[in-house]
């Protein structure tokens, strides 16, 4: 049994209502279903900006009926502040991930990045506040460490933000610390660290490079990559992200509340490496990629060369270990995209 399994089981002993804000999106979608699984009542909220229908609709399928009859989907914006208390009135548990994501969109669209992050991210603070829930958990970002040169990353030593994204996913944290001080309230942030799976968005022109990639050799395109490809991070598939949030909604340790955590593998890839990991999986699905080899473009703004995650704090203070590795996790997620995907006789063998 996996940790998540695990975990899972015991939150079936008690029911309670969570709100999960971007529950139509890729994370969210994927923490909807494990809380249905494990017999709670769920709240989603979601503007279908970057989420979609067909991800609820996927877990609608997964869960079955009787399971699905426990959650509420609400189509809002997080930038109203009567939708975020609609959507918060009577919930035990906020897993707040909905934002715009994107160093490359926010540096188009800094004002749209903001408005999203920051006065989104205060609207729901101030309707969990109001609402008097038990914990407060949200999406963090590794974009926080900026241009800080360490690794691997530790929670405390931060450096200079790269990026309008990277300013207000720190603008975050400190505003939960504040309400933390201000307001007794409890939160805590989980410092993501590129996560993937099923479900991620692979269109677009600001997809994860995980999915985008599996993509195109599926239709029979070249991929390419921003730099040498020695750019390495640490991929954290999404089932291990579920289980930091479950962790941190439930976590009794004193300690853990009002704190910032790390969500990664604590292991790192380079570009390369992925590029020729998610290729060799795909052959192995039977499919004949028309492109062996990437193409590569200049190092793009923004992005920083290293990424990777210290979890000790998480593993100390809220049980966290991740049940599923980088490798492994590509290979359930290009499962996931061979299974919904209808080949093109182009890259058919």
């Amino acid at each position: 049994m996996t940790a998540l399994q695990a975990l899972n089981s015991q939150l079936r002993s008690s029911s309670s209502a969570w709100l999960v804000t971007g529950a139509a999106g890729f994370i969210g979608s994927n923490l909807v279903e494990a809380l249905l699984r494990a017999q709670q009542r769920v709240v989603g909220l979601d503007n279908l900006s970057t989420g979609y229908r067909e991800n609820l609709e996927d877990v609608r399928s997964s869960v079955g009926e009787a399971a699905w009859q426990r959650f509420t989907f609400i189509e809002g914006d997080i930038c109203d502040l009567a939708t975020c208390q609609r959507a918060a009135a009577g919930v035990d548990y906020v897993l707040h991930q909905a934002a715009l994501g994107s160093v490359p969109r926010s540096l188009e669209d800094p004002l749209g990045t903001n408005q999203s992050n920051v006065s989104g991210f205060l609207n729901m603070l101030l309707a969990a506040r109001d609402a008097g829930v038990r914990r407060f958990v949200y999406a963090a970002s590794s974009s926080t460490y900026g241009d800080h040169p360490g690794l691997p990353k530790v929670e405390d030593e931060i450096g200079r933000p790269l990026s309008p994204y990277a300013v207000t996913k720190y603008v975050n944290e400190l505003y939960a610390e504040v309400f933390g001080r201000c307001y007794a309230m409890d939160c805590i942030g989980l410092r993501y660290f590129n996560v993937f799976g099923p479900r991620q968005d692979p269109g677009g022109a600001y997809a994860a490079v995980i999915p985008r990639w599996i993509e195109q050799l599926l239709r029979g395109e070249e991929c390419r990559i921003n730099g040498d490809g020695e750019t390495s991070r640490d991929f954290c598939y999404v089932d291990n992200a579920v289980l930091a949030n479950l962790l941190a909604a439930t976590a009794t340790e004193p300690a853990a509340a009002n704190q910032v955590f790390n969500v990664a593998v604590g292991d790192r890839t380079t570009l390369n490496e992925l590029f020729a990991l998610i290729r060799d999986q795909l052959r192995e699905g039977g499919v004949s990629v028309a492109h062996p080899e990437p193409a590569y473009n200049d190092f793009r703004e923004g992005d920083v060369r290293h990424s990777q995650a210290d979890i000790g704090k998480a593993r100390a203070l809220l049980g966290y270990a991740p049940d599923v590795s980088a490798a492994r996790g590509l290979a359930l997620t290009t499962r996931w995209f061979l299974a919904r995907h209808e080949q093109p006789t182009a890259v058919n063998q």
